[in-house]
């Protein structure tokens, strides 16, 4: 996930050989699109991209003690961009705006001017967003998401069609040869067509039963028209469909599937070819008007262009042979290139947003309040006593965030990535295999860890340990111990803790052990398999698990858990039981479920449900409000409900309760 990795043009559409590489190139696109930011600690800048940027909004109080402290990346991410012309035969570029709403519209650039016209989405998209898009031989712009397809006609400068399907959302798209436009869907291979000549428009509904969602990352016809595409990514499949009568027939036997996403690819000789499961001998296939049969050696791939691709879709090349070089959504600016002469022009363009979702944050060792947005991947910081930001690109989805002593640590998505930060030291945009970078990148824990959720700096001051769930269609998350003052790692699968379950929550115990929380969720796109999740106690030292039970029947996750007096453990399973567990006895010792007392607490991927003052005062965070801990009784008081939904933490400085809603950064003042 380097900074200079770019995104995928139409001659590199087919080179999905994973579900995990296709999801990355939203990752990778992010990376492109945005501008790596120097970092010099002194000057103040109005742009999202600098060191320090004054607040163009002052912080607003919404009463009752609460602030509202402004967007923390107050920027848009671009789920498929195209090049092409409109009406006037005029150059322009079209692009998906995604903010924390999800797609909220479509973005029109004028090449050669920077001018902009923004068309907002034409149906209630649910906070969803394109995985796929396709820009048609006809010049039309398509893609699937919010269980609606789409169409957008750059001639008429509008939408033109859309039309609700089953849920919800395109993982691939293509053209046929007759011009229909089709698309495979999100979660249970769904797929439907729309013939732009005819009006015809046909949803086939869910074609293919698992239990755990699919990927269906590529889809293609064969020149008679019929449809092909491959899923994954717990065990991969192609389903041949058949368009007239919508009979939807798997290819590969059970007994060979493999874990990972099945390809299919269209070639020039009008045929389709696909792969059991890349990267594992896996077999290869020839279809071809629904039949199909084995291949005794990979075949030597032609594939027919046809711009489409994932959310990274990046098509560069205008019809007059001028080339779309950049289209930068942080600095607001595209850059064109003229290959006949080899100059470029760089125009301005504005747009609308409400800015990137917040994952979650932290006070970090300078006394700011710290964090990470998706999408775009972000880092930011926020100077309560200045109200000014840093803002600046990250390496990867900071999922979720602590701090220990001096030292600001990250859990990233994807590949688990452990990373540490210096706010004393120059910003140095984190870059694999690259020394010197601040944030330093520690450990990639990979399939192990691809989603972090719990992120522990242990009271010892030198050991760090990240939790979460496993790399796509895998079961089962393990657990990384990094050592500071080493620099050693040490990385447990999840056999070696609880097998088939993911650590959710961590506490450190006073005798050199840790308490976990498990949930049964697999990686995306794969089977669940527990039944339950369970809490266990692990030995620091040995890493060695000595304990475990359900405790709490039917929960399904353990969503965090913190310290609490006399060596007891606060902590929440699935969002609303509170409970007190006392590690010397291993038994729960007070419960109570607050769902229809204070709703659900917050949830993220890294939730920060409990918020610590320095003097011990122990603060939930629920959707509806803060509440405060009795340590006495153990009971749960709402102390303010709060203006808006808080979607997650979390953390205490100087008095004040941190929290966010969407894009937004807020506190509450604690009452003296």
């Amino acid at each position: 996930m380097h900074d200079s990795e770019q995104p995928l043009d139409r001659h590199q559409m087919y080179s999905f050989r994973s579900i995990a590489s296709a999801l990355c190139l939203a990752v990778f696109s992010v990376c492109a699109l945005a501008a790596s930011a120097d970092s010099q600690p002194n000057p103040v800048r109005d742009t999202v991209s600098g060191d320090i940027v004054t607040n163009p909004k002052p912080s607003e109080s919404l009463g009752n003690g609460y602030y509202d402290h402004g967007v923390a990346t107050p920027i848009s991410n671009h789920r498929g961009t195209v090049a092409t012309v409109d009406g006037d035969g005029r150059n322009v570029v079209l692009l998906w705006l995604y903010d924390h709403r999800g797609c909220y519209g479509l973005l029109m650039i004028d090449a050669e001017t920077g001018n902009t016209e923004q068309f907002d989405t034409p149906y209630d998209w649910r906070g969803d967003g394109p995985f796929a898009s396709v820009l048609s031989s006809r010049n039309r712009f398509y893609t699937h998401f919010g269980s609606h397809f789409l169409e957008f006609d750059p001639v008429k400068r509008a939408f033109t069609f859309h039309h609700e399907t089953v849920p919800q959302m395109a993982m691939s798209m293509t053209e046929a040869d007759d011009g229909v436009i089709w698309s495979g869907t999100y979660p249970n291979s769904a797929v439907a067509s729309y013939n732009p000549e005819t009006g015809e428009f046909r949803d086939y509904g869910n074609l293919y039963s698992q239990n755990w969602r699919q990927y269906p990352r590529s889809i293609a016809t064969d020149d008679k028209g019929w449809v092909y595409f491959g899923i994954g990514s717990t065990a991969g499949q192609i389903i041949v469909l058949n368009p007239e009568t919508g009979e939807a027939t798997p290819v590969v036997p059970e007994s060979e599937r493999g874990k990972g996403h099945s390809p299919v690819y269209r070639d020039m000789n009008g045929k389709v070819y696909g792969q059991n499961v890349p990267g594992e001998q896996g077999d290869w296939y020839e279809f071809y008007e629904g039949e199909w049969k084995k291949l005794d050696a990979e075949p030597e791939l032609d594939a027919k262009p046809i711009i489409a691709s994932s959310q990274g879709l990046f098509h560069r090349e205008f019809p007059d042979g001028k080339r779309l070089i950049d289209a930068d959504l942080v600095e607001r600016k595209i850059v064109i290139e003229d290959p006949a002469t080899g100059e470029r022009t760089v125009r301005t363009f504005d747009y609308t947003s409400e800015g990137a979702h917040i994952m979650g944050v932290a006070t970090a060792p300078n006394n700011t309040i710290s964090g990470g947005t998706a999408f775009p991947m972000r880092f930011f910081s926020y100077y309560p006593e200045q109200d000014n930001w840093t803002r600046h690109n990250a390496l990867g989805q900071w999922n979720t965030v602590v701090r220990q002593n001096d030292r600001f640590f990250v859990g990233a998505y994807t590949q688990g990535l452990l990373q540490e930060w210096d706010p004393a030291q120059e910003w140095v945009l984190t870059e694999r295999d690259k020394e010197g970078t601040n944030p330093e990148l520690l450990f990639e824990a990979g399939a192990v860890i691809n989603r972090p959720h719990a992120l522990l700096a242990h009271p010892d001051g030198k050991t760090i340990v990240m939790a979460g769930t496993p790399g796509y269609g895998h079961t089962g998350g393990g657990l990384l111990f990094w050592d500071r003052q080493t620099r050693e790692s040490v990385l447990l699968e999840h056999t070696e803790i609880l097998p088939q379950h993911s650590t959710m929550s961590l506490a450190a115990l006073p005798d050199g052990r840790l308490l976990g929380g498990s949930t049964t969720a697999a990686g995306t796109g794969g089977e669940k398999k527990a039944e339950e999740a369970e809490l266990y106690i692990m030995e620091l030292a040995s890493k060695k698990v000595e304990w475990h039970d359900v405790v709490f029947p039917g929960v399904q996750g353990y969503t965090d858990m913190c310290p609490g007096p006399d060596g007891l453990i606060y902590g929440f399973a699935d969002r609303r039981i509170f409970f007190v567990f006392d590690p010397a006895t291993r038994k729960v010792v007070h419960q109570k479920d607050y769902h229809h007392v204070h709703g659900s607490t917050t949830s993220q991927q890294g939730p920060r449900v409990f918020v610590t003052s320095p003097e011990g005062v122990i603060y939930v965070l629920f959707n509806k409000g803060i509440a405060q801990i009795d340590p006495s009784t153990h009971e749960i008081t709402m102390i303010s409900e709060s203006p808006l939904s808080i979607s997650g933490g979390g953390d205490y400085l100087d008095g004040r309760v941190y929290f966010y809603h969407g894009s937004h950064l807020y506190s509450y003042q604690i009452p003296d």
